[in-house]
């Protein structure tokens, strides 16, 4: 049982790394500075961009713009040129990356009825970038690779029997890439800060609830959330559904001042 502090300390110490609290106050440890973050981000993007088929749709590209750039217009850091690129793809998805790049699927299109319920996915995705998840997560896979050399050090010298299973225990026998899945606390806090970007974007902040109740029946049964790295459908819906009395406010404050509404295509 010492094993793991020690583990935990020696790994903390190699990579130099910086704790700090995310917008909604939770401990996080980030290793990696904006800079290099966002190279990730533009490397990945450049690579996506390359696999996926993008869409030659002028009007659909101006719907996803328009809705895309309201949001980021009421981001701290709204002077950021953030690339907007739809890809042709039944996936109902959406993503976006360190560095100011947005991607969405014209499946999500299909589930999405609307501009709030679009703004909903991009609000909640670009909370994930404005909550330096990405950075999280790499940080994360890159302790976790190095406390699975220190693990592996450690159990060999001490002559410890199954070390492999002694290692999954530790949780230190996952191998990742860049573009991680999120866990269930970035989930919620994308949510949290999502539906405020997108009220305070002008746009409707009920209609939240809306988009992840098509979720649910597009995705159909989800299993039980403790066995899923994401929020259940119903436990996001009911976080949303408490949110609405401190973000409708802010939707009623900015609804006004919107000069142009954006048009879904068919």
């Amino acid at each position: 049982m010492k094993l793991l502090p020690v583990l935990l300390l020696s790994t903390l110490a190699l990579t130099g790394c910086v704790t700090t609290e995310s917008p909604t106050g939770r401990n996080q440890i980030l290793l990696f500075s904006s800079q290099e973050i966002d190279q990730m981000g533009a490397s990945s993007f450049e690579q996506i961009k390359k696999q996926e088929k993008v869409s030659q749709d002028p009007k659909l590209n101006a719907y996803v713009d328009c809705v895309a750039n309201r949001i980021t217009s009421v981001l701290p850091k709204s002077n950021l040129p953030w690339d907007v690129v739809v890809f042709e793809s039944e996936q109902v998805n959406a993503f976006a990356l360190p560095g100011g790049h947005i991607g969405v699927y014209t499946g999500l299109l299909k589930v999405a009825a609307n501009e709030d319920q679009l703004a909903t996915v991009i609000g909640h995705e670009v909370a994930h970038v404005l909550a330096s998840h990405s950075n999280e997560q790499v940080s994360r896979a890159k302790l976790t690779g190095t406390g699975m050399q220190l693990a592996d050090v450690a159990l060999g010298a001490g002559g410890v029997s199954n070390k492999d299973l002694y290692m999954a225990a530790l949780g230190l026998g996952t191998q990742v890439g860049f573009i991680l899945p999120y866990g269930r606390e970035q989930e919620s806090e994308a949510d949290v800060m999502g539906v405020e970007l997108m009220a305070r974007a002008g746009f409707d902040p009920s209609q939240s609830m809306v988009l992840w109740q098509n979720m649910a029946k597009q995705g159909g049964e989800q299993g039980p959330e403790l066995l899923s790295t994401h929020p259940s459908h119903g436990h996001r819906i009911d976080e949303l559904t408490q949110m609405q009395s401190q973000v409708m406010p802010l939707y009623q404050a900015s609804k006004g001042q919107v000069q142009n509404r954006c048009q879904k295509t068919k």
